[in-house]
């Protein structure tokens, strides 16, 4: 009886400690790319709505096919330590997801067909990429 006693606990034990284990291998299979951006001559409002309307739709139809894992979007005031106020995330399940990505949003920007822009600015004109991180990996 003693040994059916210790036996259920270590089972548990034994389950819990393999599914936390494939719990974090499955995180650090995800890669991220992501972009810090400042809005350049006041153009806010022009550079919101390029990212909702051209950004984020190209990324909601990523993940639609199983391209992406994920996405985020993220505005912020810049300060004295940052000069960005725009973050933007993409999440890949997998190296495999990741390596295809520039096949995957050419498909897709071939199918959302052109830019939508606000006052016909151009995304030089009031966005500039600070830096961007690839390949940034989960843990």
């Amino acid at each position: 009886m003693k040994a059916k006693s210790i036996f259920i606990p270590l089972l548990f034990l034994m389950f819990g400690c393999t599914s936390i284990k494939t719990s974090t291998t499955e995180n650090t299979e995800k890669l991220s790319t992501i972009d810090f951006v400042q809005i350049l001559n006041n153009n806010k409002e022009e550079a919101i709505f390029y990212y909702q309307k051209n950004w984020k739709v190209l990324r909601e139809m990523a993940l639609e096919k199983g391209y992406i894992d994920s996405f985020e979007l993220f505005e912020m005031d810049a300060d004295k330590d940052s000069s960005f106020e725009i973050m933007l995330i993409t999440t890949y399940s997998s190296k495999q997801q990741y390596e295809k990505r520039e096949e995957h949003f050419a498909e897709i920007m071939k199918l959302k067909g052109g830019l939508e822009l606000l006052n016909d600015k151009k995304p030089n004109e009031f966005r500039k990429t600070l830096f961007s991180k690839n390949s940034v990996t989960h843990f």
